[in-house]
């Protein structure tokens, strides 16, 4: 397996790890029903882009030469949404808000490489 697999397997396993801390958190330390929410919609949205990457470097691994870039497209979503929503949540800074709508975009974009991925398979070489 390539290093930069192991890497993008090993953030979305981080990524998965700050899912399951975000709904932890909203679940048993929410100052408000507005901020346990936030943390919900953050560990959910975090949860399946994990598991979507794992999905993109299967797929990589059997030849499907895009599927590695839907891999880092969900990761940078993760990042951005969650992490927006994250801090938003935890601090109550509205500044990173409109970041969001990004995140999401950006996941969008990955689901919609990874079809594109599963639908052209491995490239044959000639």
């Amino acid at each position: 397996m390539s290093a930069r697999w192991r890497v993008l397997l090993g953030l979305a396993a981080l990524v998965g790890l700050g899912s399951v801390a975000a709904g932890a958190m909203g679940q048993h330390g929410a100052a408000s029903a507005q901020v346990a929410d936030w943390l919900k919609t953050s560990a959910e949205f975090g949860l399946v882009d994990a598991l979507a990457a794992f999905a993109a470097i299967f797929l990589a691994s059997q030849g499907a030469r895009l599927a590695e870039l839907a891999g880092w497209l969900f990761l940078a979503g993760a990042l951005v949404f969650c992490g927006s929503l994250d801090v938003l949540a935890l601090s109550g800074t509205l500044a990173l808000r409109a970041a969001t709508p990004i995140g999401g975009l950006l996941m969008l974009a990955g689901w919609l490489v990874l079809a594109i991925a599963a639908f052209l398979g491995a490239r044959r070489r000639g």
